[in-house]
């Protein structure tokens, strides 16, 4: 955001101060609710920690300043009326002070983006006794035999079996797509990305 962004803000509207939402960027899971005032929005940007205005200390305060719990800055843009701000970021720690996610406890978000990050974290960290671990261990060539025989289990309950059986198969078909993209550096959000250029493109 350009400081000319920043001075077009909607400042005058509630004292100084603007409510920002905060949103995991990994699985879009709504966070919490802060206020920035300009001086926050700019130690924000400055430093990639989510800072706000604090209200009850009347003062700046970074997210995870004394828990170590901080808000990395991912994006942030403002609203269509530029009186609200929608800050993506990457929690480090749970973000509520009661030891939740989320300040929201049910607040949905996309699990598939969820099980690609342990996806890659398992391949980081290679726990023992981890099934995911054996598979990273065995290599792509035995990850995607896998990938294989579960596409054919797939498919075989599509035309044999309940919708129960079919979705347990889907399920075991993504968690071995995803650990084989990850085995080759990637992840779903690449094959998101894909999907969506082709939407675009067809779009056109």
């Amino acid at each position: 955001m350009s400081p000319d962004q920043i001075q077009a803000l909607a400042w005058d509207k509630q004292q100084g101060l603007l409510p920002a939402i905060v949103q995991d960027a990994g699985n879009h899971r709504v966070l919490m609710l802060g206020y920035m005032d300009r001086a926050a929005l700019e130690a924000t940007l400055a430093t990639g920690r989510v800072t706000f205005y604090s209200r009850s200390k009347q003062r700046l305060w970074m997210k995870g300043e004394g828990s170590g719990d901080i808000l990395e800055l991912v994006s942030l843009e403002a609203d269509c009326d530029a009186d609200t701000l929608l800050v993506q970021a990457r929690p480090r720690g749970p973000t509520c002070h009661l030891g939740r996610a989320s300040c929201f406890p049910s607040a949905p978000g996309d699990f598939l983006s969820e099980l690609d990050a342990i996806v890659a974290r398992r391949e980081r960290e290679r726990p023992a006794g981890s099934y995911s671990t054996r598979l990273f261990e065995a290599g792509p060539r035995r990850i995607a035999q896998k990938v294989g025989e579960e596409g054919v289990e797939t498919a075989l309950a599509a035309v044999v079996q309940d919708d129960m059986a079919l979705l347990g198969e889907a399920a075991d078909l993504v968690f071995h797509l995803t650990v084989l993209l990850r085995a080759r550096g990637l992840g779903l959000a690449d094959v998101e990305a894909v999907l969506r250029d082709r939407h675009a493109a067809a779009a056109r």
